[in-house]
């Protein structure tokens, strides 16, 4: 409580699904002074808006949460955008951040960036051995790419850059769009969808023999703030809690709670990712004391009932 009474914080995305979290999270352990950069107001991609965001609120620490993100599909339709984008954003933020003398910057990367066949579970010394899947390459090696900085800005000039591994995240509040949701979200909208509207059937893709595993986006911001208190090494440190699930087991999961008693046809013309995700949280455990709390049954239920209940806010939208 005391180190975050102080502390005047930058939280990019802080408007977004972790984001919110993250700003909550950090209220809750005493941070008054908190600010989330909106695009329309400072584009990151922009190095002047960046400059300018700096020197008006000099914070101590930036979290950087911001980027364009998607599901399988999301990542196949738009794989310029989402390298350049999340590229640019990260690697001008932390030069602008160490030029203005920011004390720490928490870069926020994405299970993405580990290689297509990585051993499971999934070890942070295994990053580079290997080429990502091909379908979130180009998102996942530009956030690679502030490993990088992070580890050659901390060897030259001193700067303290920390960087992370999250898993996929879930929870309420999530995005439920068919064009650019991941699997839970997605998923959870099918069932539900098809259930009101009496449908005799859904369709989901690949073949549901892939894993994954799935944090609860408010275990994610604590874990993102635990860290960004605590700890201040050169390595990157994995976010998740080490169980994974498969997706046919998932849907399985996610139709039964939701109440759809349809069948469930697999289009195995769409991809199916990467083979299997599942990390090793030992790290993050050792080194900031950070241990998942929220079950995938219990943050299921909950993530199902905040869809019910914002049903027709969502379809307005």
């Amino acid at each position: 409580m005391n180190f975050w009474r102080d502390q005047k914080v930058v939280v990019t995305g802080g408007a977004g699904f972790l984001g919110k979290a993250v700003v909550n999270e950090l209220q809750q352990r005493g941070c008054s002074r908190i600010f989330v950069p909106r695009q329309k107001n400072y584009d990151l991609c922009d190095a002047k808006a960046i400059d300018r965001l700096l020197k008006k609120i000099h914070p101590d620490m930036i979290i950087h949460l911001a980027a364009v993100v998607g599901g399988i599909g999301a990542n196949r339709e738009n794989p310029g955008k989402f390298f350049y984008e999340n590229l640019m954003m990260g690697v001008q933020l932390m030069e602008h951040a160490r030029l203005a003398g920011i004390q720490k910057f928490v870069a926020v990367g994405t299970i993405c960036a580990y290689p297509k066949f990585t051993p499971v579970p999934f070890k942070e010394k295994d990053l580079w051995n290997g080429y990502p899947e091909e379908t979130n390459a180009p998102y996942g090696l530009a956030k690679k790419m502030l490993l990088v900085q992070a580890q050659a800005y901390r060897q030259q000039y001193g700067f303290n850059a920390i960087y992370l591994l999250p898993v996929n995240l879930y929870g309420p509040g999530d995005n439920f769009s068919p064009d650019s949701s991941h699997v839970i979200p997605a998923l959870i909208k099918k069932c539900i969808d098809a259930k009101n509207n009496h449908e005799p059937a859904i369709t989901v893709w690949g073949t549901g023999k892939p894993t994954r595993e799935f944090l609860y986006v408010d275990d994610a911001a604590r874990a993102i703030v635990l860290a960004a208190e605590r700890y201040d090494q050169n390595e990157p440190v994995n976010i998740g809690n080490g169980a994974e699930i498969s997706i046919k087991d998932l849907v399985g999961l996610i139709a039964k709670m939701t109440g759809f008693k349809g069948k469930i046809n697999w289009d195995h013309s769409k991809p199916d990712g990467q083979p299997r995700r599942c990390l090793d949280v030992k790290r993050a455990q050792r080194e900031f004391d950070f241990r998942a709390k929220i079950p995938l049954m219990q943050g299921l239920r909950k993530t199902i009932k905040w869809y019910s209940a914002h049903l027709s806010a969502l379809r307005n939208s």
